[in-house]
């Protein structure tokens, strides 16, 4: 058995959900379960009607739900053809319905809580899964749509619930096995769960992936696809260097690294329920279905680069926090950190000393009243248009001499913050934003012209 994922633009229109139905097709001895987004930029979209409605703006919130209205039917009515779509019309229209008389409950309150948040945005993966399972029956798949939330259980933390994970695994094996064993194909939404008591949650955004990672966990997967529009994990950002090179195949921690520092085809939270099985996860492109994509397991083949991958990760603030009448006081990092948890600012990277602590964090309008309840305790600064740059390789363990090299070839450039240590696998540090795009070429140039192989394409 086997679980596909397929992203918002493997199912962004009629030639998209097309495509995935032939990739899944030449899949189906090897029992797949699909897990599809909603339509590329409909979450956005149903996110920005609940903020309208949420206003007071009806009226707006309307017209947008009409758009998407007109979208689903348009994309729907490709895929099955006149006959089968009047069937289907009346299931959608219904849908549709509920999803208007919820933005007029929210508009007549004036008030939009995480809970009705929730149960707006899942509105975009409950209908394409609805399409999709109707489009894969038209093309010859014995599907079956499975509503997520009555296999998903998580907490009630709305907007970014955490999953049960002893009731999802129960409620997973009760309903899926006996699908796949009448050779059907079970369709989900991903993203979207509930609570015991049925309340409707997401699980954050991204949580596709996750979603996938959590069906492929509880039913024992063979691996788990995740199928998106680009080749694979590359060695970075193509748009800031082009001589990047797809990365064949790389270890659950340096994926997570590379996730949580910017790299953007796979959500860090995917690689977490698979490690704990050791089923491996592979990155595919539904564009190009013949490239074999990235492939991540829990231990990666020693790799004779020292790197495995640049990423970036841009809009970044740097707070400074310094307090001298504070020297080698107890608990003054136990009070930093809880003002950050107060404002609900995560932090990314930290340097510290006997006097200062140096954080960084994603640029938001937060920052301002977090500096103010800083200053009850130091001297507070903060400096935005910072990027932080991070190298990752399992050859860091064991290699001298790697951050020597670096910052060498980085001599002109002006660091504002490093990071080494709190990672064996990664080397970090804080640029100007500006000065990026130099920077990762020059880098690229340095560690991935001589590549290894068996690991890069």
């Amino acid at each position: 058995m086997i679980v596909m994922k397929f992203g918002g633009t493997s199912v962004e229109d009629a030639q998209a959900i097309t495509r995935a139905a032939g990739i899944v097709k030449a899949r189906l001895p090897q029992k797949p379960v699909v897990v599809v987004s909603a339509i590329a930029k409909v979450t956005d979209q149903l996110l920005a009607m609940a903020r309208a409605a949420g206003a007071g703006d009806r009226d707006t919130a309307l017209k947008v739900s009409r758009g998407l209205r007109e979208r689903h039917y348009n994309v729907a009515g490709e895929l099955l053809g006149t006959g089968i779509f009047t069937q289907f019309h009346s299931e959608l229209e219904a849908d549709f319905d509920a999803l208007d008389e919820l933005l007029r409950g929210i508009a007549a309150v004036g008030e939009l809580t995480p809970r009705t948040s929730d149960h707006v945005a899942s509105y975009g993966e409950l209908l394409s899964s609805k399409i999709v399972t109707a489009a894969f029956s038209a093309r010859g798949l014995d599907a079956s749509m499975v509503d997520s939330r009555q296999c998903i259980v998580t907490d009630s933390t709305h907007m970014r619930a955490a999953p049960l994970f002893e009731d999802t695994n129960q409620r997973l094996q009760s309903t899926l096995p006996p699908l796949l064993a009448d050779n059907r194909v079970p369709v989900m939404g991903g993203f979207i769960g509930a609570t015991k008591a049925g309340v409707t949650t997401t699980i954050g955004r991204g949580g596709s992936d996750f979603s996938a990672a959590i069906v492929g966990a509880g039913l024992g997967a063979e691996r788990i696809e995740i199928w998106t529009d680009v080749d694979g994990m590359l060695t970075t950002d193509p748009n800031l260097c082009p001589e990047a090179k797809r990365i064949k195949v790389i270890s659950f921690d340096e994926a997570a690294e590379l996730a949580y520092f910017g790299a953007r085809v796979l959500h860090p939270a995917t690689v977490l329920p698979a490690v704990q099985k050791n089923i491996p996860v592979y990155i595919l492109n539904s564009r190009n279905p013949s490239c074999e994509g990235t492939r991540i397991t829990t231990r990666a083949p020693h790799c004779r680069n020292i790197f495995k991958a640049i990423a970036v990760k841009k809009r970044i603030t740097i707070v400074d926090v310094a307090a001298p009448r504070m020297l080698l006081a107890h608990g003054f990092l136990k009070a930093i950190f809880e003002a950050f948890d107060r404002h609900r600012v995560p932090v990314d990277v930290v340097s510290t000393s006997e006097v200062s602590v140096s954080l960084t964090v994603d640029s938001n309008e937060s920052i301002p009243a977090l500096a103010a309840d800083l200053a009850k305790l130091a001297d507070v600064k903060y400096e935005g248009r910072k990027a932080i740059v991070c190298l990752v390789g399992d050859n860091l363990r064991e290699t001298p001499g790697v951050a020597g090299r670096v910052f060498a070839e980085l001599a002109d450039v002006k660091i504002r913050m490093i990071s080494q240590g709190a990672s064996e696998i990664n080397l970090t540090f804080v640029i100007e934003e500006d000065a990026v795009p130099g920077v990762v070429q020059r880098l690229h140039k340095t560690f991935f012209s001589d590549l290894d192989p068996e690991v890069f394409a």
